[in-house]
């Protein structure tokens, strides 16, 4: 039997044309149909890396070492991540028809296959987490509370997007103790900079799904904005690209960080004019554009690394 298409994954992602039948369901349960969550995810631990190498240089080697470290544990920490998710939110996702032929609601899938996999996908992680210093380790421990609470928030607050803004770029911090076994204002100012960011696009991911979320009695930004979201997405984008700035000049960034730093602004404002809250197909191409929003940041903080002249 074939597997049925998810509505936003794409009919010709390498799940579907490539992956053997059996595993599709597990494939797609770990969202790896739809790769631009990882990168959502993985963006904010690369910024971290990166300003915290302008703060204090490790080298090349120790960077790039971090670098794959980050990138294997999003990949698993984004799929374990989204089974939990849909492992709780089962029944609602049968109500909405962006998600109601995903594994679980569709019956691909037990619960308790989804539980096996979270587990070893969760494993995956714990290796990954278990190579980072001391303190990494036990911040990354504390990260569990926010994912462990995500699911629920869009039952008990207009605001999942916060919560998720809060979970999605612990990465921020993370990145930043892994280099230097601490916290600093720095990779403080870059992660309410990833939340305000994430309130911007997963507000404009929410409008996809509006009408079903009214219809059931979930909760969302884009529910409580409405016709305010454009004004609402220019205070979300503009912080975070102030607060963006700030973390550079904390660490001394290269004034040349200024360049890259226009590039985001004006990436995110072209998101805003082009966005019509009421379609769909739009909502969603704007909302994967973040992952060219993400690498934009990258290149301004990577400009920030530059060695100033005499």
């Amino acid at each position: 039997m074939t597997t049925p298409l998810i509505p936003d994954a794409g009919p010709t992602n390498w799940v579907d044309t490539l992956a053997p039948e059996p595993l599709r369901p597990y494939l797609r349960l770990a969202r790896l149909d739809r790769p631009i969550g990882t990168w959502l995810l993985l963006w904010p631990c690369l910024w971290s890396l990166v300003l915290a190498n302008v703060a204090a240089p490790q080298g090349l080697v120790n960077g790039l070492w971090l670098g794959m470290l980050f990138l294997i544990g999003s990949v698993a920490m984004r799929g374990a991540g989204c089974t939990y998710n849909d492992i709780v939110d089962r029944d609602i996702d049968a109500q909405v028809a962006r998600t109601m032929l995903r594994p679980l609601p569709s019956g691909q899938l037990s619960t308790g296959a989804a539980v096996g996999f979270l587990v070893a996908q969760s494993l995956v992680g714990l290796c990954v987490l278990l190579m980072l210093n001391d303190f990494a380790i036990a911040l990354g421990v504390a990260s569990l509370a926010l994912v462990a609470a995500y699911p629920f928030m869009k039952r008990i607050t207009w605001w999942p997007q916060a919560w998720l803004g809060l979970t999605f770029n612990w990465g921020a911090l993370m990145g930043w103790a892994a280099v230097t076994g601490e916290l600093g204002l720095p990779a403080l100012l870059l992660y309410a900079a990833g939340i305000a960011w994430t309130l911007g696009y997963d507000t404009i991911y929410a409008h996809q799904d509006k009408d079903d979320d009214a219809l059931i009695g979930v909760k969302s930004s884009a529910l409580r904005l409405g016709e305010g979201t454009k004004p609402a997405l220019k205070g979300f984008y503009g912080t975070a690209v102030l607060l963006i700035g700030l973390a550079a000049i904390a660490v001394g960034a290269n004034p040349l960080f200024l360049v890259g730093l226009f590039a985001v602004g004006l990436h995110l404002a072209w998101q805003i004019h082009r966005l019509d809250t009421d379609d769909p197909d739009r909502c969603l191409a704007l909302f994967k554009s973040n992952r060219e929003a993400g690498a934009l940041v990258l290149i301004t903080l990577c400009l920030g690394l530059v060695p100033a002249g005499p």
